[in-house]
């Protein structure tokens, strides 16, 4: 008969609904050394364990390693407790067990389903069984899959690192508590990029201050953390890190889950950001909404990745050339009075006159036209009694038109929600691609925003006096508060301004956030520059 040497094969999985007492690891051990044990012509040569592997595909770093030994010739006999060990996949584990194994002569024994290949050849049943297994495995996912997104909903944590800046409450796995020192980390990112710094220069600054990055700080806090989207040698900030932790809408406070699918076979796929799981106020809040909000909208522009150094323009991100629609780029000339800076095209200051002209304007003259122009604005607010009055004149005669632009604009904002759910089921049904879904989404959720704020304005204006409904207005009572600003910064430029159009002859057009919002309550007023 000859002497065989054994593999036993171990595998543990929780998704794969593996009772946690019978399969237990140290119970599989058991049942294979005894085994062993009573018999003369097996010797173990090695114990091969995956625990917490699925058994839905073979990508195991033990089951592989096995693989590795038996066409090294150290193994020709595989020992497992059932057919269930091997794997739950009943095409794969009937390859493996009708082809690979005898084709290199390596015996087969499952010690519960009273399989030897050595003593008898595969019978019928077999296939039968690797086809419950693998039936079992995709009911049990399916329950595992519900019971989760049960708890997403609820707004409990279940995975299994906290993001950077959050960690696990030690009374309940499922919530989260602010880790203060990553917190911080967090915290200066946003504050510097608020400030007008690039993503880049907050990852450099970070890395000269041999701050750890991410998952580094996993791992020195003891953490068996790994990034699959990075090379094993990166361990510093980069460009993408600060990207994302910008994005992360967990730090305001809402539980974010339910951004990837995991299918029982195959990868993981990306969901649409409308089907994402959001649950708000269910942990304390790192960074607060409005601040969140500013740098969503900065980072829909595309503008120049700043420096450390001083004279950084607190207009970073907010120019654009009129005419070719570059962002423009600052520039330094010694002068008389010493350093003087200016703004020009950045397609002219790479390529030439040829493809674009200068549009040149020096960086004082913008901020004077700009603080000029916001008070003007300011002084027309400030004049509220005036306006209050004139508004009261032709108030009765427009409230009579309220309720029937509300109607039109529910109407209105009902057909967008259709038309976002139709290219929705045309992106599944791959009848656009992804790339149109995500431009056809846009437009329609910018549309939806504007539709939604004339219909807040119009409910607020509706039952309340002028003078309460622009009183009441968040954008007046702030610009009231700004009614003796005699100089700009990057706080008001961030809070203010949407866009500043830049044209030849030092010809501005400036967008304010605020422009849709006082136009629709002081029209004959206010007019955008």
């Amino acid at each position: 008969m000859g002497l065989f040497h054994v593999a036993g094969y171990i595998r543990l999985s929780r998704e794969d609904g593996d009772k946690e007492e019978s399969d237990s690891v140290g119970n599989q051990r058991k049942l294979l050394l005894e085994y062993i044990k009573q018999r003369e012509d097996l010797k173990l040569y090695d114990i091969y364990i995956d625990d917490g592997y699925t058994g839905l595909n073979f990508n195991r770093p033990s089951f592989q390693r096995m693989l590795a030994d038996m066409n090294a010739k150290k193994v020709n006999c595989v020992i497992v407790k059932d057919l269930s060990r091997v794997g739950r996949d009943h095409i794969e584990t009937s390859r493996f067990l009708e082809r690979v194994f005898p084709e290199m002569g390596v015996r087969f024994i499952s010690i519960t389903d009273h399989i030897d290949s050595y003593q008898q050849a595969y019978d019928l049943i077999l296939p039968i069984k690797n086809l419950f297994n693998e039936q079992y495995a995709r009911d049990i996912s399916q329950k595992v899959y519900t019971a989760m997104k049960t708890k997403q909903q609820a707004g409990e944590f279940i995975g299994a690192f906290a993001s950077y800046g959050y960690k696990k409450s030690p009374a309940n796995k499922n919530k989260l508590v602010i880790d203060e020192p990553a917190a911080a980390v967090v915290r200066r990112i946003y504050a510097m990029y608020l400030e007008g710094y690039g993503k880049r220069t907050i990852a450099s600054h970070l890395n000269a201050e041999n701050i750890p990055c991410p998952s580094e700080y996993k791992r020195l806090n003891g953490e068996n953390y790994s990034n699959c989207h990075r090379l094993h040698s990166t361990n510093y900030w980069t460009y993408s890190t600060i990207h994302t932790i910008l994005q992360r809408k967990m730090y305001t406070g809402c539980m974010v889950q339910g951004t990837i699918h995991q299918k029982m076979k195959g990868k993981a796929h990306a969901v649409p950001r409308q089907d994402w799981i959001v649950v708000p106020n269910t942990h304390e809040a790192i960074i607060d909404p409005d601040t969140w909000d500013t740098v969503q909208h900065l980072l829909k522009r595309q503008h120049r990745d700043l420096t450390l150094t001083k004279n950084n323009s607190i207009f970073a991100g907010f120019l654009r050339c009129g005419d070719c629609g570059r962002a423009m780029a600052k520039k330094s000339w010694r002068g008389k009075s010493g350093l003087e800076y200016y703004f020009y095209c950045g397609t002219y200051q790479r390529h030439g006159k040829k493809y674009c002209t200068p549009h040149s304007i020096p960086a004082c003259v913008l901020e004077r036209v700009v603080l000029r122009d916001l008070k003007v604005i300011v002084g027309n607010i400030d004049n509220l009694q005036k306006i209050v009055e004139d508004q009261t004149k032709e108030f009765a005669v427009k409230k009579n038109t309220y309720e029937k632009q509300l109607v039109q604009l529910e109407r209105e904002l009902q057909r967008l929600k259709e038309q976002k759910k139709s290219v929705y089921q045309d992106y599944k049904d791959d009848l656009i691609s992804r790339e149109e879904f995500v431009e056809y989404h846009a437009d329609y959720q910018e549309k939806e925003n504007h539709l939604r704020k004339k219909i807040e304005l119009l409910e607020q204006v509706q039952d309340k006096e002028p003078e309460h409904v622009f009183l009441e207005n968040p954008w007046i009572r702030r610009l009231l508060e700004l009614r003796d600003i005699e100089a700009l910064d990057r706080e008001i430029v961030l809070e203010m301004i949407d866009s500043i159009i830049i044209y030849e002859n030092h010809k501005i057009v400036i967008k304010y956030r605020f422009s849709d919002e006082l136009e629709s309550l002081l029209p004959q007023y206010y007019t955008a520059k």
